[in-house]
């Protein structure tokens, strides 16, 4: 499937494109822009994973259901 496969390469590419992130500024409360943009990310990768797996889930489910009728 491949938005799955999208939502699962757009955290991959982000985190590997280090020029995007590579800074201190903007500072978040104190903290510089490196450590909150990839604590940001952490938490965007885990939404993106979620929504791979229920698209793949829903997919097979539909899948599976069309075989038995």
């Amino acid at each position: 499937m491949i938005v799955a496969g999208i939502c699962l390469a757009i955290p991959f590419a982000a985190m590997l494109w280090v020029d995007s992130y590579a800074r201190v500024s903007p500072a978040f409360i104190g903290i510089p822009f490196f450590y909150w943009y990839q604590m940001l990310w952490v938490l965007l990768s885990t939404l993106l994973t979620v929504v791979a797996y229920v698209l793949v889930r829903r997919r097979e489910r539909l899948r599976k259901g069309g075989e038995q009728q």
